[in-house]
């Protein structure tokens, strides 16, 4: 069954095209051009995922985002031009689930939106509190209950902090995050600004999960950015 995706977007011409690309992708498709609708067909339809602009006529994607959170677990996935460190904080600070940044080729959108889809339980028949914390990523296997981390089925002893680090890197996995962000959410906000300490941590990581720490496949960076799992 193709999974349901509503798009607020006010640009008409944008929409359009999204929802051709989409369509051709295999979802189901359905677009709002302004929040108040957006927000009426989100608890209609009870959609899949939700790709949200921020600029918008009525409320911007922000109060959208808020409201929506509040009410329901629907992923979203913000799709806009505001590409800045504050404004992928203030995304994901609200409960964003993606942040993707114009332009961005069809591929990349569809394999981001697929991405995301993946990560939640209900759309494979599970419910949060019945699933196995287990996730799978090529050869790693990280068992959440457990706190145990396997690389090709090798047992790999990851500190607290490195495991915390792998874990909010993995339930973003796709996005770009930002250094700032990953230091609040891994150390808190004394630590925003420690950029050598989170470069530190990273490095840590790759030796102990990466096949070639020098070429990782699995944490990448965006330099003057941050860091990306997948």
């Amino acid at each position: 069954m193709a999974n349901t995706l509503l798009v607020i977007e006010d640009d008409i011409a944008f929409s359009n095209a999204l929802r051709l690309i989409l369509t051709k992708s295999g979802f189901q498709v359905h677009v709002a051009h302004n929040a108040n609708v957006g927000l009426q067909k989100a608890f209609a339809l009870n959609p899949d995922a939700i790709i949200l602009d921020i600029m918008l006529p009525d409320l911007d994607g922000w109060q959208i985002c808020s409201r929506l959170k509040e009410t329901s677990n629907i992923p979203i996935i913000m799709l806009t031009a505001f590409g800045s460190e504050e404004n992928v904080i203030k995304g994901l600070d609200l409960g964003a689930d993606g942040y993707i940044i114009k332009p961005v080729t069809a591929q990349e959108l569809v394999a981001r939106i697929t991405a995301i889809l993946r990560r939640v339980p209900h759309l494979n028949g599970k419910d949060n509190n019945d699933r196995k914390h287990i996730f799978t990523y090529d050869n790693l296997v990280i068992d959440y209950d457990r706190h145990q981390v396997t690389i090709g089925g090798k047992s790999i002893y990851l500190s607290p902090t490195e495991f915390r680090l792998l874990s909010v890197l993995i339930q973003h996995q796709g996005i770009t995050l930002p250094h700032n962000f990953l230091l609040r959410e891994v150390w808190g906000s004394e630590y925003v600004g420690e950029i050598d300490c989170l470069r530190l941590y990273i490095s840590y990581l790759r030796r102990k999960i990466e096949t070639d720490p020098v070429k990782p496949g699995l944490i990448y960076s965006e330099w003057g950015v941050g860091y990306r799992f997948g």
